[in-house]
């Protein structure tokens, strides 16, 4: 299939799901619009980048659908002006997206190789408000002062306090946290409230735990 025609009937079906379930944000929708996801695939998932599932990506991990992205994104409530950190980059599509909602994204990730493969990607797209850099996301980033909004992609197994420090006031973080027990991982909207989260659970997400460390040879 031709990759503008994919780009242009996947994202007619993409915002029919969203407008199904509720999601009828225009800035978002218009930044997803904005972004297209064949960029952030091969061409050999160009016919699948809008499809309702999970896809293969680099370093054996996957780029969750663009149905999720929406999701997550419609709950944190990205505006003008908010600073973003992304802990996971991945295929890079969930911070491209933020950076046309926001002022400044950083996006981090344990893989060289997906980070490379991030910035050559905003660079394509001319996004110049998103940073990627390869960083243990359990440990955050330093000298970037507050955000006002983290976005998380792997799973925590209680609650990221070691995160409200580098939450503004009234900030949000969005992590998807482990059931007890082998329960479900669902995605928690986290409001920073004086020094403590105010805790939201969301949905079940199928994000894998955080993995310590850098990379070591990917």
């Amino acid at each position: 299939m031709n990759v503008r025609l994919a780009e242009k009937e996947g994202c007619a079906g993409l915002f029919l799901r969203l407008r199904a379930e509720g999601i009828a944000n225009t800035a978002l929708l218009t930044a997803i619009e904005q972004t297209p996801r064949t960029v952030f695939h091969s061409a050999a998932y160009a016919d699948a980048a809008y499809h309702d599932r999970l896809l293969p990506i680099d370093c054996g991990g996957f780029a969750e659908s663009p149905d999720l992205v929406a999701r997550v994104l419609a709950c944190a409530e990205i505006e003008p002006g908010h600073r973003v950190l992304d802990i996971g980059t991945g295929s890079g599509f969930l911070a491209a997206v933020a950076a046309r909602l926001a002022e400044r994204v950083i996006t981090v990730d344990r893989y060289k190789t997906l980070v490379q493969l991030a910035q050559q990607r905003f660079a394509h797209l001319g996004l110049g408000n998103v940073i990627a850099r390869q960083l243990d996301g359990l440990k955050g980033v330093s000298g970037e002062g507050s955000f006002d909004r983290i976005i998380a992609t792997c799973s925590f197994d209680g609650m990221p306090r070691q995160f409200v420090d580098l939450l503004a006031s009234g900030g949000v973080m969005l992590a998807p946290i482990a059931g007890e027990e082998g329960g479900a991982t669902r995605m928690a909207r986290l409001t920073k409230i004086g020094s403590r989260f105010e805790r939201e659970d969301l949905f079940v997400v199928p994000y894998t735990p955080f993995i310590p460390g850098l990379a070591a040879a990917l």
